[in-house]
């Protein structure tokens, strides 16, 4: 394996033990590239034959896929079972959305209910690599929980910088139990992370999405998702949008599923984010040159609310290689796609509830076939924001969604 600038026109190469998170020629982030060329069909096989294992490498629904990942010695690696999520069928909700095939990845089934264990896994691995004594991240409350679940397995100090009155307390509450020396930042998310990228501390190994590591181990819900449907994709995938690591991640591991010959057909991304956090989206439209920043992004979906997205650059890559598709959606339409994925006996925090909301939207715009095949990407467990369920039913918004309701 071998670092280099993720920008296609600079190509810029890096030792591994490189401590920056971006280029040093022109700035774009950083990333992964995996230079072995293994047989696409025999990994197939393979994969799928280390379900059957115990071993602890083969039992996480990451490292079970660690032939395109970077390589540790197998005593090295931190796993905690992490992956390993089920797909499931969307009923009500499939409905409610108008569509006859849609399932459900939900990534809030890890070990700290969040999709963050999937890309921890290797990130903290890859600190422990480098010798790193102390871990840091800015959040919105699910990567600080992750990154100090991790970090205490194997003794590293965990410091996260938390935008104050804006997390949700069953987050905080949850880094507080595993270790997590907190710091509150007066101010948004965006500030929180530009304080710390702006002041590197060199004993520090930061833990954000930047981090190209954290995108190696986020890219294989694309391998495990195609590996479920026996290597049959669906026609889309959608996913919230925040800061972009995952809309980056599964793009990229969709880009390496094709290269090596293992889906014949790309499924499109369809990125969605809260109208007061939609960066991309205003991106999107502007043609792509620079990011169009929200200056105080504002959604009840706490775990998205960024303005300034690190890796918009790397998503708007996605949406090109996979002809994808960004939309943007409201609070009220968030909060009523929550319920009736609660409705489903699913659940989900509000952030996920943009995907069922933006399929929604899609197919009463006729901008997607109804009659296509959907996986929906929920990305944190319900519990991980109780609250906002108390408020939806003070609001009772519930009552606007009888079973049928279009």
């Amino acid at each position: 394996m071998q670092i280099r600038c993720s920008n296609p026109a600079c190509g810029e190469k890096f030792d591994r033990a490189f401590s920056g998170y971006a280029c040093t020629r022109c700035g774009d982030l950083l990333e992964i590239a995996i230079t072995c060329t293994p047989d696409g069909e025999a990994l197939k096989a393979e994969w799928k034959q280390r379900r059957m294992s115990n071993e602890p490498a083969d039992t996480s629904g990451v490292w079970r896929f660690r032939d395109l990942l970077p390589e540790y010695d197998a005593g090295d690696i931190i796993t905690m079972g992490e992956g390993n999520s089920v797909l499931v069928e969307g009923l009500r909700t499939a409905e409610y959305a108008g569509v006859k095939n849609l399932h459900f990845k939900h990534l809030g089934w890890n070990p700290t209910a969040c999709f963050k264990d999937i890309g921890m896994t290797v990130a903290v691995t890859e600190a422990r690599h480098r010798g790193a004594k102390i871990v840091a991240c800015a959040s919105t409350g699910n990567t600080s929980g992750s990154m100090a679940a991790y970090a205490a397995r194997v003794g590293l100090t965990a410091r996260i910088y938390l935008p104050k009155g804006k997390v949700s307390s069953a987050k905080i509450a949850q880094s507080i139990d595993y270790g997590a020396e907190i710091v509150e930042v007066d101010g948004n998310f965006d500030q929180a992370l530009d304080g710390l990228i702006e002041n590197p501390d060199p004993n520090i190994y930061f833990l954000n999405s930047i981090n190209p590591f954290r995108i190696e181990g986020q890219k294989t819900v694309m391998f495990e998702l195609m590996d479920q449907l026996d290597w049959n994709p669906p026609d889309y995938v959608i996913v919230p949008g925040g800061n972009l690591g995952n809309s980056s991640a599964f793009g990229k591991g969709l880009e390496e599923l094709h290269a090596l010959g293992m889906i014949s057909k790309i499924p499109k991304l369809i990125i969605v984010q809260a109208t007061g956090a939609n960066a991309l989206v205003r991106t999107f439209l502007a043609g792509g040159k620079h990011l169009e920043k929200v200056e105080s992004p504002h959604t009840r979906a706490t775990a998205i609310s960024i303005g300034s997205p690190k890796s918009w650059k790397k998503a708007l890559r996605a949406l090109q290689f996979t002809n994808g598709l960004v939309l943007d959606v409201s609070d009220e339409e968030i909060a009523k796609a929550k319920v009736l994925i609660g409705r489903d006996g699913i659940g989900c925090e509000p952030a996920s509830a943009t995907t069922l909301a933006g399929l929604r939207r899609l197919v009463a715009s006729g901008e997607v076939d109804p009659k296509a095949s959907f996986v929906a990407i929920l990305t944190g467990h319900v519990l991980k924001d109780p609250d906002a369920i108390l408020e939806y039913q003070a609001q009772e918004v519930h009552q606007e969604l009888a079973y049928g309701a279009k």
